[in-house]
């Protein structure tokens, strides 16, 4: 009976997890760009951390994806699924890894240019 719940149930929670990464990497990337905009014409201040913010919510965005497809190994039934999911989730957990490597750098503030004045060099 347990099995059945699980079969009538996992699948939504993995659809749900999974619209969730999607979404808060999807909102992250958009704020990134206003912001990385609103800089570069001189709306906000000459400082603000885009790629951090970015990177941030990558990371968060992974970390749901990740959550889906560690559901998902409870419906694995054999080892070739086995495999192509532990692939997945090695590749995601990399990816996450990297991104925790460059945020552990901290919000730097990268200079860009605003409006009408070159980069500086």
């Amino acid at each position: 009976m347990l099995e059945k719940v699980i079969e009538l149930i996992l699948p939504s929670l993995i659809a749900g997890a999974e619209l969730i990464g999607i979404f808060v990497v999807t909102v992250s990337v958009v704020r990134a760009f206003i912001h990385y905009l609103m800089v570069l014409f001189g709306v906000k201040g000459r400082h603000y951390a885009v790629k951090f913010e970015l990177a941030n919510g990558m990371a968060t965005g992974l970390e749901f994806k990740m959550a889906a497809e560690i559901l998902k190994t409870v419906q694995v039934r054999d080892l070739q699924e086995l495999m192509v999911l532990g692939a997945i989730i090695l590749l995601r957990a990399l990816l996450s890894f990297m991104i925790h490597i460059e945020m552990r750098n901290g919000p730097h503030e990268e200079e860009l240019p605003t409006a009408g004045q070159p980069k500086a060099e």
